[in-house]
């Protein structure tokens, strides 16, 4: 048994984790867009990323080190450093080398990007803006607003475990994430700071564990990032550690994460659940899931606030599932429009329907008839405003 509280602090909840923020000149109206999180002890590391096959740097950076452990990550908005060749990855180096001289208690430096594909890091401004961090703050807020992208509202999270015995421990996230959002290995970069005592291996695991479930269960538009990144720190200060309770609250709090950059999709209004059960297997209900959540049929329907469910079930006969007519019902919150066979979409139907449509939140409920497999995917509509960000993200 044990329980789990929210507290504050972000990445800086658990003991000896440091955070902060400058400015490189990156952004237009000069806000923050470097970040970092600091340890004061090396930490064990645990990593997943995007399965995009157009890696960016940072990322090919981080695997070429192989097992190590690592107390300083290095964050920046606006450059992607993707599609940069070996010169990207020696930009790192070379960024990185100068903040070990300079502070001379970094320990396998990492880094992490976000922003625009194709273009060099500004390596001087980085490094200067970099060498200006107070390795001693612990404004995890700042870091979080720091790494935004599209994003209209910074993402943090930190939560306390307390076991049976009385011992405790701490995990506290940051991340950012509003386009390029697709279920594999969703399109963000999210990073978690604990000072839970376990190894590498046990973190590696409970990530692993929990990813399918959380962020891979999210979409925004179904495209996939070349940098899409969730790093995991552990100093083991606490002397405290429960397998099932760290995967339970690392489970909730990437959920909670993925759920905002959900409601934070570009331009979006919505954040819908699709909850598929009665599958013939949990992967044919998450096909049918994710499905949903990326047809861009359903999410022109949910930014029309139009309770069309005909579209609902193409989707999931489009989707290559065992299903059928005669066994498919769908719901609305808890307005069924379909039964079995049955169409219930009249017009007092229809109208209660529409209402569920108007909330900021709301499920989808599709069972299929077909076994026992269930899944939660979790998406949002697509308007106007998606296109205009997007058309003009790069000028």
């Amino acid at each position: 048994m044990f329980e789990m509280k929210k507290v504050g602090g972000g990445v800086c909840a658990p003991e000896g984790f440091f955070a902060g923020s400058a400015s490189a000149g990156l952004r237009p109206n000069g806000a923050d867009d470097v970040a970092f999180i600091y340890a004061d002890t090396p930490c064990e590391m645990a990593a997943v990323f995007t399965t995009n096959k157009m890696t960016a740097a940072p990322i090919r950076h981080y695997r070429a080190k192989g097992s190590f452990k690592s107390n300083f990550v290095l964050m920046n908005a606006k450059n992607a450093n993707a599609m940069t060749g070996p010169a990207g990855i020696a930009d790192i180096d070379e960024v990185l080398g100068e903040l070990q001289a300079h502070y001379g208690n970094l320990h396998n430096p990492v880094m992490s990007s976000t922003g625009v594909i194709g273009v060099r890091l500004p390596k001087a401004k980085i490094t200067a803006a970099a060498k200006s961090f107070d390795l001693g703050s612990r404004d995890s807020l700042a870091a979080a607003k720091a790494i935004m992208t599209t994003d209209t509202f910074y993402k943090m999270v930190s939560t306390e475990i307390v076991l049976e015995e009385g011992k405790r421990f701490r995990l506290g996230a940051i991340a950012k994430g509003a386009g390029m959002i697709n279920p594999a290995m969703a399109t963000m970069l999210c990073f978690v700071t604990t000072d839970a005592d376990a190894e590498a291996a046990e973190l590696q695991a409970c990530l692993e564990a929990v990813i399918p479930t959380t962020f891979n269960a999210a979409s925004v538009d179904g495209d996939t990032s070349t940098n899409d990144t969730v790093m995991l720190f552990s100093n083991r200060k606490s002397g405290a550690f429960d397998a099932e309770a760290f995967k339970t609250a690392l489970h909730e709090m990437l959920l909670e994460l993925a759920q905002m950059m959900v409601s934070d999709g570009e331009g979006a209004t919505k954040m819908v659940t699709f909850h598929v059960t009665g599958a013939a297997s949990d992967d044919e209900a998450e096909t049918a899931a994710k499905a949903l959540s990326n047809s861009l049929l359903m999410k022109t329907a949910i930014y029309g606030e139009d309770p069309n469910w005909g579209r609902v079930a193409s989707t999931i006969g489009a989707s290559g599932v065992a299903c059928d007519e005669a066994t498919l019902t769908v719901s609305f919150d808890d307005v069924c429009v379909y039964d079995k066979g049955t169409i219930l979409f009249d017009a007092e139907t229809e109208k209660l329907a529409a209402a569920v449509m108007k909330r900021e939140r709301f499920t989808i409920s599709c069972a299929l008839g077909m076994g026992e497999g269930a899944f939660d995917a979790y998406g949002c509509d697509l308007g106007h405003e998606y296109v205009k960000i997007n058309a003009d993200y790069r000028t």
